[in-house]
């Protein structure tokens, strides 16, 4: 299979060089096999495989948390990240990928507006609060990000005080990778047509009405400046240690056949496999068949 992480990892000439966002088309299918090679309508084949991925993603889950219970917690974490527009599938990301591990297993946290406590704390300290323990895998809908998007767009800071929070954020997560947490960042980059028809269905379908919100119309009227905003976070943050990627997804069933790859990669790395266990196993079997 393809290298997910080679394809759509962020390419930029330097930290000062804005992401070309423009270039990356939202419904490209980076990776994905044709039917020549699969034999089947495109689709349908990538969710069959997202469903076999799955399997493959609980069965990592559960050999990074048993391997944590038995070293008291210490074990390695993974960590996604994603930030998307409006509308750009988060959601659903979480709910078809990430929702084929064991949620006993699950640290998930989506970030909203921060409370007047955790601006006191800082930008980062309510991030901090929410990281997943060894043997989890977490994932923040939304993040520290939101603070060099929204604010910097909404003007709810001055430009003197989220302009150096890049070099915070790159700290940050070089500590958390250095702390024993594989960190990968998403990008859900979506067209503004396909935001357009989201929200469009939001507003027609009754059982949608609840997940709209007036001002997602106000935002979107900023849709330029969001992607600036993205560009140059997307840049200045990108690294080895916690790398970007952007992942067109204005398909939904490709959006997460290559979220499942991205994981499915990074657990490979991590070359995990169940603790082997500190007793006898022959004569523990052999004290239970004598108390049949």
């Amino acid at each position: 299979m393809p290298d997910m992480r080679s394809l759509l990892r962020v390419r930029s000439e330097s930290p000062d060089v804005p992401i070309d966002l423009d270039a990356i088309d939202p419904k490209s299918t980076p990776g994905l096999p044709g039917r020549k090679v699969t034999g089947k309508d495109p689709k349908l084949w990538a969710r069959a495989e997202v469903e076999r991925i799955g399997a493959e993603l609980a069965t990592q889950q559960e050999m990074l948390f048993a391997q944590a219970a038995v070293d008291d917690g210490q074990g390695r974490s993974v960590l996604l990240v994603l930030q998307a527009m409006d509308c750009g599938g988060k959601d659903g990301a979480v709910k078809r990928v990430a929702g084929a591990m064991n949620p006993l297993g699950m640290h998930i946290k989506a970030f909203g507006p921060p409370t007047a406590q955790e601006r006191r704390g800082g930008f980062l300290w309510r991030i901090r609060k929410a990281l997943p323990p060894g043997g989890y895998v977490g994932v923040f809908n939304r993040s520290h990000y939101e603070d060099v998007l929204i604010v910097r767009v909404n003007g709810l800071a001055p430009e003197s005080v989220w302009r150096p929070r890049y070099e915070k954020i790159n700290d940050f997560e070089r500590e958390v990778v250095d702390g024993g947490t594989t960190v990968v960042k998403v990008m859900l980059h979506i067209s503004r047509e396909e935001q357009r028809e989201r929200l469009m269905q939001r507003l027609i379908d009754p059982a949608k009405h609840w997940k709209f919100n007036p001002s997602d119309l106000d935002s979107r009227a900023r849709w330029d400046d969001y992607h600036a905003a993205y560009a140059e976070a997307l840049a200045r943050c990108d690294s080895d240690a916690a790398p970007w990627y952007v992942l067109p997804a204005d398909r939904k069933w490709y959006r997460d056949w290559a979220l499942s790859h991205l994981l499915r990669q990074t657990f490979a790395d991590l070359k995990l496999s169940y603790p082997q266990p500190d007793y006898d196993l022959a004569a523990q079997r052999r004290r239970l068949e004598a108390d049949g």
